[in-house]
């Protein structure tokens, strides 16, 4: 009861907020939007994801939370999936040896944000829902320890976006060799931009180049190229081996994350922004004269000039604005007309 009271007075800002308590709560009142209101009770209720402890090891336990849906057909990062791993990272706390992020889903390890939510949320709500998204996923960012992400299917979006806030990215191998499932930032095609970090974390993982022009096209790699690229370490045969060598990574290696204090791996690191400026030099121009493509260079400029923070806002309010225009449109009401035929 106590973690969930203190969760609560987080979300609303009640501890620490003026004089006394009934002060703070009247002032949580007052500065929250309804929507916001609503999403903080349900993060306050929210209830942990399954967790499993590995105390094997001498330096403390192993912790691997399952991204599993039972209310949805594969893992979708909707407000009440973001609110369980919220809750999921508050039980686990910080004193671990490592953290791994799996699925249980024999296809699919996350396929992304919920576009019905950024379809439908007014804008107000929408950044609410994007910068929550990019708040959780920071907690992991923020470890001490090494992360983990074991990529047992499709990482689509805002799947693969969680994923690139851990440090280390392990894969399964394809049961179908000749149809590899898919890797990647797919959002322009869909006339969108990543909106939880993808276009500066990406190009700090593989070749910047190629990073930029498939995140501005929305093109997607196959596991086998994403292995090739250096953006997946290594492939194993078997979910059992999978999860064995994650845990077994996430206890032995160091953390890998960005400079600043709770981000990932990113291209505002001093090492990595000069090669992503020289790479942006070289492709905009090849870049499709889309709205898409030109918010994604936009926001790979804001991580440039202004750091990660800025990215991310960036990132929001490009969403924000594309999701409007008529290609988006277009593309969303085709996708959910093809999704809800099968």
């Amino acid at each position: 009861m106590a973690g969930l009271v203190d969760r609560c007075h987080s979300k609303f800002g009640v501890s620490g907020a003026g004089s006394g308590p009934e002060h703070g709560r009247r002032r949580a009142i007052r500065s929250v939007s309804l929507y916001q209101w609503i999403v903080g009770m349900e993060e306050c209720m929210a209830q942990p994801l399954r967790i499993e402890r590995d105390d094997t090891g001498p330096a403390g336990a192993v912790v691997t939370i399952y991204l599993d849906d039972a209310a949805t057909p594969v893992t979708v990062l909707n407000r009440d999936m973001i609110a369980r791993l919220d809750a999921s990272l508050d039980v686990i706390g910080k004193e671990i040896s490592g953290l791994v992020l799996a699925t249980s889903d024999s296809r699919v390890f996350v396929a992304g944000a919920d576009l019905g939510e950024i379809n439908d949320l007014s804008d107000g709500d929408l950044d609410d829902y994007l910068a929550e998204g990019q708040r959780v996923f920071g907690r992991i960012a923020a470890l001490p320890c090494c992360t983990v992400a074991a990529i047992n299917g499709a990482a689509l979006g805002g799947g693969l976006e969680l994923a690139l806030h851990c440090d280390v990215l392990l894969g399964l191998e394809p049961h179908n060799p000749d149809k590899p499932y898919p890797i990647g930032l797919p959002e322009a095609s869909l006339g969108l931009c990543p909106g939880w970090g993808g276009t500066n974390t990406l190009p700090a993982r593989i070749d910047s180049a190629k990073a930029i022009k498939a995140t501005a096209t929305g093109t997607t790699f196959s596991v086998t190229e994403a292995l090739e690229l250096g953006l997946v370490e290594r492939l194993y045969a078997t979910r059992e081996e999978l999860l064995s060598a994650a845990r077994e990574r996430a206890r032995n290696a160091n953390p890998d994350g960005g400079a600043e204090p709770g981000s990932p791996r990113n291209i505002t690191d001093s090492a990595v922004a000069s090669r992503v400026t020289a790479a942006l030099a070289h492709v905009e121009s090849e870049l499709p004269d889309t709205d898409a493509a030109i918010a994604v260079v936009s926001c790979i400029r804001a991580g440039l000039s202004g750091g990660w923070r800025a990215a991310l806002e960036s990132e929001r309010r490009e969403l924000i604005k594309l999701r409007k225009t008529p290609t988006a449109r277009e593309r969303i009401s085709a996708f959910f007309a093809r999704t809800s035929k099968t």
